[in-house]
Order: C-alpha cells, then sequence, then structure tokens
C-alpha cells in the first residue's frame, strides 16, 4: 500500500478548530495538502497574530521614547519610527514568509530602535515553523550583531556589557520558546503518522486474514468436490459406453452416481455456509480424520477401483485432528488423481507412524496400460496439498516413479 493511500485512510481531525493552530490542523487534515490551499486562520490564529501586533506595536513606542530622549535627528527619528510602523504590519506575514521576514528585520532592526520587538517576534516565528538550521543562521546573526548595536546606539539606562547579556538571554530564550513549541507540534504529526501506520497495517492483516481464508475454503472446495466429481464421472462414463449393461448394474452405478451428487451438494453447502457465516473449517458436519480412510477406500473400490489400503499406525485414536485431516486429504487427492490420470491401475495406500514420530502417508500407483488423455488443470490439488502439508508441520513431494507411475509422499509432525 502506497503512502498515497495510507494518508487518504487516516483519520481526518474533527476536534475544535479554532482551539489549535491552523499550520497544524493543515498537517492533520490529509485532504489539506492535496487541495493546494494556504490554511485559514483559526480563532487562536487570530488571537495570538493581535497579540503579537500589539506587542510589537507596545515595544515600538517604548523605543520610540527613548529615542524622544536621545540626540539623534529629528529626520533620523522619523525614519526610524516610519521603519518601526512597516515591521509591525509586517507581523501579520510571519505565518506565510517565517524565514524571509526574520532575515529582513536583521539589517532594520539594526538601524530602528522601534522595530526590536518585532524581531524578537520574527524569530520565534521562525524557530516554530522551520528546522533549526534557518533559526540557527538568524540567531548567530543577531547575536553578532548586537555588541556592535549598543556600541553605536549605547542604551541611556543600561551599562554596555548588560545591555549585551540581556540581548543574548532574551535571544536565546526566544529560540529555546519557539523550538519548544515546535517539538510539541512534531510530537502530535508523529503520533498522527504512528496511528496512520497502526491502521494500515492492521488492514494489511485483515486482508492477509481474509486472503488466506479464501485459499482454505478455496482448498477445500477443491479436495471435497473433485474426488466426488471424479465418481460421478466414471460412473457417467460407464453408462455411455456400455448402454446394454445389465439392469442391477445400471442401477448401481445409477446409485452411486445420485448418492455422490448428494453428497457433493451437501459438502458443497456446508462450504458455502462456512463462506458466509466467516465460521471456521471445523464449523457443520465433523471433518474427516485418519479413521475415514477405510470408508475413502471403500468409496472407490465400489466405482471399481483397484486399492489396497495398508495401516501401520501406533495407536490411531491418538492422532492430532489437523494431522489426520491433512492426511485423509492426501489419501483423497492421490485416489482422485490416480482415478483420471491413470484408470484401471492399483493403487496403494500406505500409511504408517506413531506418536513422538512422524506420519508418513503415500499414494502410488504404476503407469497406465493405455495412454489417457490429459485432464484440463492437472496439477492444481498437487499445489493445494503441497500448502496444507506446509501449514500443518509436514512437506509433501510428489513424482513420476522410475517405473514410470506416480507416487505422492507426505510426512506429517504427530506430536
Amino acid at each position: 500500500m502506497t503512502d498515497d493511500k495510507a494518508a487518504r485512510t487516516a483519520p481526518v481531525y474533527t476536534g475544535p478548530r479554532w482551539f489549535f493552530p491552523s499550520a497544524l490542523i493543515h498537517e492533520l487534515d490529509p485532504d489539506a495538502g492535496r487541495s493546494g490551499r494556504r490554511p485559514r486562520r483559526t480563532a487562536r490564529d487570530w488571537v495570538v497574530d493581535f497579540s503579537c501586533f500589539l506587542l510589537a506595536v507596545l515595544i515600538g513606542l517604548l523605543g520610540a521614547d527613548t529615542l524622544q530622549n536621545s540626540d539623534l535627528p529629528r529626520a533620523l527619528s522619523a525614519a526610524d519610527q516610519m521603519l518601526g510602523a512597516l515591521s509591525c504590519a509586517a507581523v501579520w506575514l510571519r505565518r506565510r514568509w517565517p524565514f524571509g521576514l526574520a532575515v529582513a528585520m536583521l539589517p532594520v532592526s539594526f538601524l530602528s530602535e522601534t522595530s526590536g520587538g518585532v524581531a524578537v517576534i520574527a524569530l520565534f516565528a521562525l524557530a516554530v515553523h522551520r528546522p533549526f538550521r534557518y533559526v540557527a543562521w538568524v540567531a548567530g546573526a543577531q547575536l553578532v550583531l548586537a555588541p556592535l548595536y549598543f556600541w553605536w546606539r549605547p542604551d541611556p539606562d543600561l551599562p554596555y556589557a548588560a545591555a549585551v547579556v540581556l540581548v543574548l538571554v532574551l535571544t536565546g530564550a526566544t529560540v529555546g520558546w519557539g523550538m519548544f513549541v515546535r517539538s510539541k507540534r512534531q510530537l502530535m504529526l508523529s503520533l498522527r503518522d504512528r496511528a496512520r501506520r497502526a491502521e494500515t497495517e492492521a488492514r494489511l492483516r485483515a486482508e492477509q486474514a481474509q486472503r488466506l481464508a479464501r485459499e482454505a475454503i478455496a482448498r477445500e472446495m477443491h479436495d471435497v468436490l473433485a474426488h466426488r466429481l471424479t465418481l460421478l464421472s466414471v460412473h457417467a462414463g460407464a453408462l455411455e459406453f456400455r448402454p446394454d449393461a445389465p439392469r442391477d448394474e445400471i442401477a448401481r452405478a445409477a446409485g452411486v452416481i445420485r448418492e455422490s451428487a448428494h453428497e457433493a451438494l451437501q459438502d458443497l453447502r456446508e462450504i458455502i455456509g462456512v463462506l458466509r457465516a466467516g465460521d471456521s473449517e471445523d464449523a457443520g458436519r465433523p471433518q474427516p480424520t485418519l479413521a475415514a480412510l477405510d470408508a475413502l477406500v471403500a468409496e472407490s473400490l465400489q466405482v471399481g477401483m483397484k486399492v489396497t489400503l495398508e495401516q501401520r499406525v501406533t495407536d490411531a485414536g491418538s492422532v492430532p485432528a489437523s494431522v489426520g485431516r491433512t492426511a485423509y486429504r492426501i489419501a483423497q487427492e492421490g485416489l482422485t488423481n490416480a482415478r483420471k490420470h491413470a484408470p484401471g491401475t492399483e493403487v496403494t495406500v500406505s500409511v504408517a507412524g506413531g506418536p513422538g514420530e512422524d506420519l508418513t502417508v503415500t499414494v502410488h500407483n504404476p503407469a497406465p496400460e493405455a495412454d489417457v488423455p490429459p485432464v484440463p488443470g492437472a496439477g492444481q490439488g498437487l499445489i493445494g496439498l503441497t500448502e496444507r502439508a506446509t501449514l500443518a508441520g509436514g512437506r509433501l513431494e510428489h513424482g513420476r516413479t522410475p517405473e514410470g507411475g506416480f507416487e505422492v509422499r507426505a510426512r506429517l509432525p504427530w506430536r
């Protein structure tokens, strides 16, 4: 999932907007950045900006009063106050151009006594809205110019050293306060990003769980229905190619077709019920276990297959349900494949193992006597069986034997 999609699904800020800065709400709103519009001032922004403007005007008036008591020519005093007034008006631009305003105030505050308050406010805004490297350059320039300023225009009420130290302390406090405000905003943004990542990860886990559930249902549907449908195919083929068969044999084949179709429908209903209800695969009818192998072989013998079952299992009743179910599905798929790809051959199903040992399942059939036309979709069931065995903690191998037959070998842990 891309960051853009994560941003679209991130929680949108829905709190009281008037109480927070517009820049912070703009960052918290995932749609604000894509709109291209500047954030509108909130009520808090108007209060803060107006307070900063009044503070700048108050400091400017104090500076103008100091100019009246100095020996500065009247023209320079008027120019100083004009620069101060323009600087106070520029306070309203501190949110849009914090770095530009702070840089512009360096020479202006050096020349104008009444612009000192605006320089401090611009430095604070820069510390709030921009990284520290910008703040360091501007604050460093102010600290360098401070001794020169008081050497050029000494304060009538403070000694030179005290005035310089006061500017150093005021600059450090302004930068520290601004960085503290910025750190709080960055913390809120980092919490927003963490919430966004957590929501994205939760969504991915849910999607993965749904995908795994669908794959499990698809494997179950293949394993169950493929066996039933091959039985239908075998008996339907017998009725098609032997229309003159005895009535008893036709009736028996029709009964097997009817029973297999009924069982297939029942299995399909159970699987669809699991899909709709979201239950585990253990819901509904009892799932087959290792004890159901005898019925599986008997069902295959009934349709005319040659099957030999070799069971060398110690304490078969203690086989874990998941291991027994996996072994049953492997044997079922092996018999289904032998019926489709090697009809008429004798299939051997071997199961061996005991508690504390691995349970081995082998399904072997020799090569068919005649050529068998290829079956569409061959191999999909073996892929599903390999996954099933891996999920059970075991492994499955399959392939042709040196004699030309085919063998499926599985080893499942019995713990």
